[in-house]
């Protein structure tokens, strides 16, 4: 199988791409941006990168994008390429621009263009479902035309939701790479209520559910959720990393104000996604986070 993957150099990419290496009788090929054809890939791809082939577009232009896959000659396609996961309120016009436009010249390019082509697998956010901000509704305004043309056109697109991914390679500024950052230099962190609810997935996990659904024959416009089934509040999760580290120091909760359009509760259906693809998590949250506490 030749696996094109967008957004290979982001958060989730960086881990897939090496899982997706491993798979037997598996290539893998990366879109990049044309202004990124000199510059060097970013750990742990860099050490692999004799091991992928590469293909230049813009996911904003269509005629690039139909060469890319043209050159690429995918049998499945993995889409992570995305902007606001870590901006959540970005201008609305960039997030159509990427997001929504970007992902309707993919899918029209791959399937319009290309017969070959058996699967492709967008990666979606459980904000979607509230759409509280302008990355999540862009999102769900992505995703409202995959499930359009997965219904009209029988065109075998599904949705991968990644509940709250934690791990190697994620932005400094999420939570908890910062919060480990400071919990190890025994510094107060100041932060909101934490009480909203998450399921924390690591994101190994993460990688590993997108290689079970390769291949799955399920119905156009299906999406399998990408997480533990468990909850754990923010607020439990910072004070988590200040036990695991014992540097001293202490969450200051409740000292910033919530972010806006923030939903209370988040978790994933796991039974509905191991009856569709046969797959759970292995990570517990205790060990994906002492194991990110020692790597960094």
């Amino acid at each position: 199988m030749r696996i094109l993957v967008t957004g290979a150099t982001g958060f989730i990419g960086r881990s897939l791409i090496p899982v997706l290496l491993q798979r037997p009788y598996t290539q893998v090929v990366v879109l990049r941006l044309e202004s990124e054809s000199g510059r060097p890939f970013p750990p742990p791809l860099t050490s692999l990168r004799q091991q992928f082939d590469v293909v230049y577009a813009d996911l904003r232009h269509f005629g690039l994008m139909v060469r890319a896959v043209r050159q690429a000659e995918p049998d499945a396609v993995i889409h992570l390429a995305a902007v606001g996961a870590t901006e959540p309120f970005l201008p609305a016009e960039t997030a159509l621009r990427h997001n929504v436009t970007g992902t309707i010249n993919l899918l029209r390019a791959c399937f319009e263009k290309m017969s070959s082509i058996q699967q492709i697998i967008v990666a979606r956010t459980p904000g979607e479902r509230s759409a509280m901000n302008v990355y999540a509704a862009s999102k769900a305004a992505a995703w409202n035309f995959c499930q359009m043309y997965g219904r009209t056109q029988q065109w075998s697109i599904h949705g991968a939701m990644i509940f709250q991914a934690y791990g190697p390679y994620q932005p400094e500024q999420t939570l908890i790479p910062s919060a480990i950052k400071v919990a190890l230099a025994g510094q107060d962190f100041p932060m909101t209520s934490g009480e909203q609810k998450r399921d924390w997935i690591h994101v190994s996990d993460v990688a590993a559910g997108f290689v079970a659904m390769l291949g799955q024959p399920l119905p156009p416009g299906t999406t399998v959720e990408l997480g533990t089934g468990r909850l754990t509040s923010v607020a439990d999760v910072v004070r988590q990393i200040y036990a695991l580290t014992g540097k001293g120091g202490q969450p200051q909760i409740g000292l910033l104000p919530d972010r806006p359009g923030e939903e209370a509760v988040q978790v994933a259906d796991v039974g509905r996604t191991k009856a569709l693809v046969g797959w759970e998590t292995a990570v517990s949250l205790t060990n994906g986070l002492r194991q990110l506490i020692v790597e960094t």
